[in-house]
């Protein structure tokens, strides 16, 4: 059986450190990609520039995706796979801070599956990770592709 792949695009180090120490340190196996710009992302998630040998196929089982990211932001994101049949039901899960909150119902609209805001305690941020790792690996039906 093949490992879940989990996509993490987050250019924050502080906070990409504390979102991969909360997922490795879950029983369950992943296998997480990093991006750590919005175009570094489309790239993994398109099959293009260093990923162009990826197997589109495979898609990731959940993205993990910041909102204010360099080159291409996370609305851009969102709204380049919601257009692209091979991401288009790829779940789209958004960590964003309390001041975006404007953002966060337009991405909504854009095909957003869910928005997380980070907390400052680190306690806090890693039960709200874990919270929605599970939900989507276990309670999520994603809708067949034809």
């Amino acid at each position: 059986m093949d490992v879940p792949t989990m996509l993490v695009v987050e250019d924050n180090p502080d906070h990409l450190e504390l979102t991969l120490t909360t997922l490795e340190q879950n029983g369950e196996s992943h296998h997480i990609v990093v991006a750590r710009d919005g175009m570094e992302a489309l790239d993994y998630l398109l099959c293009q520039g260093v990923h162009s040998n990826r197997n589109p196929d495979e898609q990731p089982e959940l993205v993990l995706l910041d909102l204010g990211l360099p080159k291409v932001n996370g609305l851009e994101v969102l709204r380049r796979m919601r257009e692209d049949p091979r991401t288009f039901f790829v779940p789209v899960v958004m960590l964003t801070s309390a001041s975006e909150q404007s953002e966060e119902i337009l991405a909504l609209k854009g095909g957003l599956n869910s928005y997380v805001s980070k907390p400052l305690d680190f306690r806090d941020f890693q039960a709200r990770l874990e919270d929605v790792r599970e939900y989507w690996r276990t309670s999520n039906l994603a809708p067949l592709s034809s």
